[in-house]
């Protein structure tokens, strides 16, 4: 017998292994630990939604240490957003010319993981 996942477990299940391959690959980043912090944080929040289980002040001190660590790298994604390069982003050559382009990926990052924390936390109000 074949188990069923519903939509919800189903995106919580990818969008878990996908932020632990993140978390693998920022092993070589010059501030592993604070990513694989932040990304482990991110898998542990998506297996225990997939089963129903959504703790609301972790939501919510997760996205305000999230939201501290954006604004904190607002000012390199705003440069990159002014820049007329905008493929300089996905250059792995650039990020060692440019500070501001390792910033605004992981000003990036944290954007995606504030949106997934969204839905946790209106899924979780839900409940």
């Amino acid at each position: 017998m074949q188990a069923q996942f519903s939509d919800h477990e189903d995106f919580e299940f990818h969008f878990g292994v996908d932020v632990l391959a993140f978390a693998f690959v920022q092993i070589n980043d010059p501030d592993p630990v604070l990513w694989i912090l932040i990304y482990g944080n991110m898998a542990v929040l998506c297996v225990l939604a997939m089963f129903r289980m959504n703790f609301k002040i972790w939501i919510i001190v997760a996205a305000c240490l999230y939201i501290v660590y954006a604004a904190i790298l607002a000012p390199s994604a705003y440069v990159w957003f002014q820049s007329p390069d905008k493929a300089m982003l996905f250059d792995d050559l650039a990020k060692m010319q440019n500070l501001y382009i390792e910033e605004t990926r992981e000003f990036l990052g944290l954007i995606i993981c504030l949106a997934v924390l969204t839905l946790h936390f209106l899924k979780s109000r839900r409940a």
